[in-house]
């Protein structure tokens, strides 16, 4: 199904905020749209949203390529992005993402067995001193979790776990 037809209401309301001359502005809000339903955005998707905005699928899949926000193919439900930025790696966020990725099984920008977690490093994520921390996207938003250690990281994903058991009965 196309974009227009399953999202026309708020596609509607997106490019109201944008005068029609300035209407390439909405790339974004179109692209957290898809995402938020598809947990990714596929090259379709971009082609579309290009297509609405009378750009190039370049331009879209530049936006996709320069944000850690977006992502171009499924993977986990959730994204544990490990901040590993000098300024957290001294603060331990180096040997915090070596645990992590050791006890989850995975490498850097893998995915769990189960589907649920994908872990990467990302830079920057404005929490310096606060680190190790990591930034969780899913379908409840974008949540920070600072001062990690191990246990907090288990303690978050059985937190995970819970959810999902109640979405599946």
């Amino acid at each position: 199904m196309s974009l227009e037809k399953k999202y026309a209401k708020e596609i509607k309301q997106i490019l109201s905020k944008y005068p029609p001359e300035h209407k390439r502005s909405a790339v974004m809000p179109l692209l957290h749209l898809v995402q938020k339903d598809e947990g990714y955005i596929s090259k379709e998707s971009m082609q579309e949203i290009a297509k609405l905005l009378d750009i190039t699928e370049t331009e879209v899949g530049s936006v996709v390529g320069f944000y850690t926000l977006y992502h171009e193919k499924k993977e986990g439900k959730y994204r544990m992005q490990i901040c590993t930025d000098l300024p957290c790696a001294l603060r331990g966020a180096d040997e915090f993402m070596k645990q992590v990725c050791e006890h989850l099984n995975v490498e850097d920008g893998g995915t769990t067995a189960d589907g649920l977690v994908t872990v990467e490093h990302v830079m920057c994520l404005a929490a310096c001193d606060r680190a190790p921390m990591f930034q969780s996207q899913g379908p409840d938003g974008i949540k920070y979790h600072e001062y990690m250690t191990i246990d907090r990281v288990n303690e978050w994903l059985q937190s995970l776990k819970q959810v999902e058991a109640g979405e599946k009965r």
